[in-house]
């Protein structure tokens, strides 16, 4: 059932942890990077709601869930492989400015392939099942990170690929893992769509108890439902917006922090093989966190019902801050791997907690649309980030990025705090 989602987050590793240095490569400025992370997150802000209430209305021949992330999948494949080959299109644009677009198309798909895919485990599993089930799709995820997030290293490392290139060229390595990735993400999809049945309209009404409902509603019954979302999912919203405010942080400014930081690198040297060796060192330590993140999910459904889904989550992320914190005291690039165990354990647990404390409070004609509603408390953090995490970089960092990331952990520990004020009715 989450097999595509070990092929969602390949691709979304390699770009998480390439494609900072792929624009600046094109050309871009470290305190511009927030900036052209921007469009995803505002386009995949209103994509998810309208996603999630038209699959909880619709019912085709591949089913509810499945059309959806399949459109998704297929559209994230050809921005992972025209990425990296912006340069290719230079009679047209700016290879900055077409990187920046295929960035674009590339992570709001992203984001339209993940929706449907948490509502299809809240769609399929019961309340008993559902927080074991959110942790089988983060070991996947785990899994796909490891592989994408160090696919640049091997590929250079073990296999003697150039880790550098001209001015204004993205290393054939890096060109190829996106390549590798975009048919390992659509393969997978491909294998859930064809192992996977739904359930379909009459059968769920009956799981339910209710009638079945005929009514396909209306586009704007989303902001009817909008107004009308449960008080768990608004109270999650708070812990949410902390937690992703600091992994965007951490995604866009870490590859310039530790080429300055631990590698004592100019920043305006990005196309060096030493800046390359920074960026696919920083492939492998996100490789590491998504490992952790992989086999603590394991973990996870036993610590919650000994301790609650919520202390549970507040633990975890506030291993997860004092590890980003502590990212700033290290002076050897080796010793990263140690901080990156931490936050493992915190992308574990907000890749798969909230959305357990959320299903139990979301009726499951529903699950769709408030999936996507859910998805602002995401996008939204990403996008003031974007806005202002740059010109802090500049203004008030002093363009030292490695600051960028200790706030990023700071944000962990205030999402910790806010999780004592979430109500998990089915804990």
């Amino acid at each position: 059932m989450s097999i595509g989602f070990l092929g969602i987050q390949m691709g979304f590793a390699l770009q998480n942890a390439n494609a900072s240095r792929i624009l600046q490569t094109f050309g871009a400025d470290v305190e511009h990077l927030s900036w052209f992370w921007l469009v995803a997150p505002f386009t995949g802000m209103v994509i998810q709601p309208i996603i999630g209430h038209y699959s909880d209305k619709t019912w085709t021949k591949l089913g509810r869930r499945r059309p959806f992330f399949l459109t998704g999948a297929i559209l994230a494949s050809i921005g992972l492989i025209l990425m990296p080959n912006a340069d290719m299109f230079v009679s047209i644009l700016p290879a900055l400015w077409v990187g920046a677009g295929f960035l674009m198309i590339m992570d709001a798909s992203f984001n339209v392939a993940m929706e449907p895919f948490r509502a299809l485990v809240a769609d399929k599993l019961n309340s008993t099942q559902q927080t074991l089930g959110f942790s089988i799709q983060t070991v996947l995820i785990g899994i796909g990170a490891v592989v994408g997030s160090w696919l640049p290293y091997v590929l250079t490392e073990w296999f003697g690929f150039e880790k550098s290139a001209d001015a204004g060229k993205v290393p054939f390595s890096l060109v190829l893992s996106f390549i590798i990735g975009a048919v390992f993400l659509l393969s997978c999809i491909i294998w859930t769509i064809i192992k996977t049945p739904e359930y379909s309209p009459k059968e769920q009404a009956e799981f339910e108890g209710e009638e079945l409902e005929t009514d396909k509603g209306s586009f704007f019954d989303i902001f009817k439902d909008f107004g009308q979302m449960p008080k768990t999912m608004k109270q999650l919203g708070l812990v949410q917006f902390f937690s992703w405010f600091g992994l965007f942080s951490m995604w866009v400014f870490m590859t310039p922090a530790i080429a300055q930081h631990i590698y004592k690198l100019p920043v305006s040297d990005s196309s060096s093989e030493a800046y390359n060796t920074a960026g696919n060192w920083v492939g492998v330590i996100f490789g590491v966190y998504n490992a952790v993140s992989a086999i603590y999910a394991f973990f996870l459904p036993k610590m919650a019902n000994k301790f609650g889904r919520k202390n549970t989550h507040a633990y975890s992320l506030i291993i997860g801050g004092l590890s980003l914190i502590s990212i700033y005291f290290i002076t050897d690039y080796h010793w990263l791997v140690l901080p990156m165990i931490g936050v493992g354990f915190a992308w574990a647990s907000i890749l798969a907690m909230p959305y357990a404390i959320l299903a139990g409070s979301i009726p499951a004609k529903k699950m769709g649309i408030y999936m996507g509603i859910f998805n602002f408390f995401i996008t939204i953090p990403q996008i003031i980030n974007g806005i202002i995490g740059g010109p802090i970089v500049k203004n008030v960092y002093n363009n030292q990025a490695i600051f960028a990331v200790v706030g990023g952990g700071v944000c962990f520990l205030l999402a910790a705090l806010s999780v004592r004020f979430v109500e998990d009715k089915n804990d």
